[in-house]
């Protein structure tokens, strides 16, 4: 088994079936992984992805998601990784509502008695592949896809835009 573990996070609102081209281009860089690299792929969108109730000025701290829940199997993809990587068109010059939304429940993850994300986070490589005619429209999410690894110390490995 490869030591290397790459979650594929599909930030795409398209409907099912309907592989778009930040997808397509994923799914070609994939291709060229060594074979016994594990690949994990999720589709954000039809992870039913909960709304972030903000409780850091509040209780402070969040609760372990409960086992079974979205959210603990995506905090435990997560965590298994050793590669993340933000597959994101650009919507309105950043990330996709679904990416977002995942990357807000972040927030949560930080304060998890215990569970030490940021540590944990440290330890792995992030990437995005994006897609849009015009780099600059990309640009803004480019740049906030390197300042989410600047915080969590991870290594930002690469974009790749088409």
């Amino acid at each position: 088994m490869s030591s290397r573990h790459v979650l594929f996070l599909i930030a795409s609102t398209r409907e099912p079936g309907h592989v778009g081209n930040t997808e397509w281009l994923a799914r070609q860089a994939a291709a060229s992984l060594p074979p016994d690299t594990t690949q994990t792929w999720v589709h954000l969108a039809r992870a039913g992805v909960p709304e972030f109730i903000d409780q850091r000025h509040t209780v402070g701290s969040y609760p372990m998601p409960e086992d079974g829940s979205v959210m603990r199997g995506l905090l435990d993809q997560t965590l298994a990784c050793t590669d993340l990587v933000f597959v994101a068109p650009v919507y309105w010059f950043s990330f996709p509502a679904t990416l977002k939304a995942y990357l807000d429940h972040w927030s949560a993850w930080l304060r998890v008695p215990g569970l030490e994300f940021k540590a944990q986070m440290s330890q792995k490589r992030l990437w995005l592949i994006t897609t849009n005619g015009d780099r600059t429209k990309a640009q803004p999410m480019i740049d906030s896809t390197a300042m989410c690894a600047k915080f969590l110390d991870m290594q930002m490995a690469g974009v790749l835009w088409g």
